[in-house]
């Protein structure tokens, strides 16, 4: 890798979790085990590279539509994720933030989220950024009402209304934008994540299950992207 053009902001859809279980002949909350495993790994490996940035689609707004079953066992996973992480993450340097509609989950989860966050404010190391019940337009209505509402209030005038603007009202605020954003699974597409921030993020689809990412897929995807030639519209 080029240490002198290393990407700021990786973001990752990890899809494929209960492909992975189904193939294997597994319960589905395996794959979804297996997951959180390899996530921790590779939020590890970024902050050893020296990655300032790494979010991670967890669950989307749309995800409450499966099977009670499975996104029970998820949020309970989840939760347990963050109760246990937020001492690792302490001790890693590594600094967590929730990205999503949090009020929406169960006040448990609420208290886990904020408890780790809290930890870890302090934290120098990569920022790791979990969407967590985020949906890309909800975020982009909740930004255009925090916006609506400063105009409301004479806070803001519309003709002073700018991209940066926007960029401010979003959940990764004060973050720089994705310079790369890796989906697994061999799907083509980006769900609703990160939508406003994503519009000049270099995109990598790989054929590969999420519990089966690596380090060495970290590193394949970030020569990828030290291989392209950015323009950002110049030409």
């Amino acid at each position: 890798m080029n240490e002198s053009n290393m990407p700021k902001h990786i973001a990752i859809i990890m899809d494929g979790n209960r492909r992975w279980a189904r193939e294997k002949g597994l319960d589905i909350k395996q794959g979804h085990k297996q997951g959180a495993k390899t996530l921790e790994e590779i939020v590890r490996y970024a902050n050893k590279i020296g990655l300032k940035y790494i979010t991670v689609y967890a669950f989307s707004t749309e995800n409450w539509k499966r099977a009670k079953e499975e996104v029970g066992a998820l949020m309970l996973l989840l939760q347990t994720y963050l109760d246990d992480y937020a001492k690792r993450a302490d001790t890693e340097n590594i600094k967590v933030k929730i990205l999503g509609d949090i009020s929406a989950l169960s006040e448990g989860m609420q208290k886990s989220i904020i408890k780790c966050m809290e930890r870890t404010k302090n934290n120098a190391g990569v920022t790791f950024n979990i969407a967590l019940n985020y949906g890309g337009r909800d975020e982009l209505i909740k930004a255009t009402k925090k916006i609506a509402q400063k105009v409301k209030e004479n806070e803001l005038q519309i003709e002073d209304i700018t991209e940066q603007t926007i960029s401010n009202a979003l959940y990764t605020e004060g973050q720089p934008d994705p310079d790369l954003l890796i989906r697994t699974s061999g799907e083509l597409r980006t769900s609703g994540f990160l939508p406003w921030q994503a519009v000049y993020s270099e995109f990598l689809f790989l054929d590969k299950n999420w519990p089966d990412f690596n380090e060495a897929d970290l590193d394949y995807a970030i020569q990828i992207y030290q291989s392209r030639n950015r323009k950002f519209g110049a030409q």
